[in-house]
């Protein structure tokens, strides 16, 4: 399935605009030793994203950074390129989160965002609920993280515009 582009720009988009079967891809960001080190002093102090050499004894080989690391490069992505901030309300939780690879000092990572499932709410129709399967991917495009999103977003028509079945 190619990458497709929204029809609205991310300053316009609503539940509409997220149409379930395609495909985004966006981002470009590169994993920096400095940060990997920094984020698991900070939040997941594991020798093998905290010390280099500790690292290269361990099953990976080297230093990797933290997946709660990866996860926050992933959302920023997300924000930065699919989330509206006009009609985003937030999300009540993700399923099926993976680590599939290590993420290395040095890896640019992308987003892969494919609408499952796009559905108005039945009890607030003023809003829809987006399943997003998403993947980030290193630059041998390799499947590091993937993880399936729900997201609530705001209709840009009220229900009572709505074509009728």
């Amino acid at each position: 399935m190619p990458a497709s582009t929204f029809a609205a720009p991310l300053e316009s988009r609503y539940f509409e605009d997220y149409e379930p079967d395609t495909v985004h891809e966006f981002g470009s960001v590169v994993v920096e030793e400095a940060e990997v080190l920094e984020f698991a002093q900070r939040y997941d102090p594991q020798p093998f994203h905290t010390n280099p050499e500790a690292a290269k004894q361990s099953p990976y080989g080297g230093l990797i950074a933290s997946g709660w690391q990866t996860c926050a490069l992933m959302m920023r992505e997300l924000v930065d390129h699919y989330l509206a901030p006009v009609s985003s309300l937030g999300s009540p939780g993700i399923d099926e989160l993976r680590w599939l690879l290590p993420v290395r000092p040095g890896d640019t990572l992308t987003v892969r965002a494919t609408i499952i499932e796009a559905k108005r709410s039945r009890s607030q129709p003023d809003r829809g609920i987006i399943r997003t399967f998403i993947e980030a991917i290193n630059q041998q495009q390799e499947v590091v993280m993937s993880l399936k999103a729900v997201n609530f977003m705001l209709c840009r028509e009220p229900l009572d515009n709505q074509p009728t079945n």
